[in-house]
């Protein structure tokens, strides 16, 4: 079991930039050993994959509209991951969660996740 806890998202206007963080933890299984993604579910909309870190942090992905603005990264002493994000945009607003897979090659699905955070809102004026 996993517990994941987003914080840093907020409300800032189109150009500004955010950074969310997502603390994990684990009584079973090390924070290292899991991929981990941010997803974000704008109203009325379906979730979408935004990004993905592998357990070293040596891969990463991203949606495309994010690619050049977003990145992701992790601290695995500090059981955290990050998300920076740059020239924001009002069609960026969403609200973000974290995720964690147990796979080592982190996924861009949902269903390649096991463990899902809350979620925090990002709101994005223009």
């Amino acid at each position: 079991q996993v517990q994941l806890v987003e914080s840093g998202g907020g409300l800032v206007q189109a150009g500004g930039s955010l950074r969310l963080s997502c603390v994990a933890s684990s009584r079973s299984r090390s924070f290292s050993n899991y991929a981990m993604g941010w997803f974000r579910q704008a109203p009325g909309k379906q979730r979408e994959f935004v990004s993905a870190i592998s357990w070293t942090g040596g891969t990463t992905y991203y949606r495309g509209s994010v690619k050049g603005r977003f990145t992701i990264s992790r601290d695995n002493a500090r059981n955290t991951v990050y998300l920076q994000m740059n020239s924001l945009k009002p069609e960026d607003t969403a609200v973000y969660y974290c995720a964690a897979g147990g796979k080592p090659v982190a996924g861009t699905a949902i269903h390649d996740y096991d463990y899902w955070g809350q979620g925090t809102q990002v709101t994005v004026s223009s």
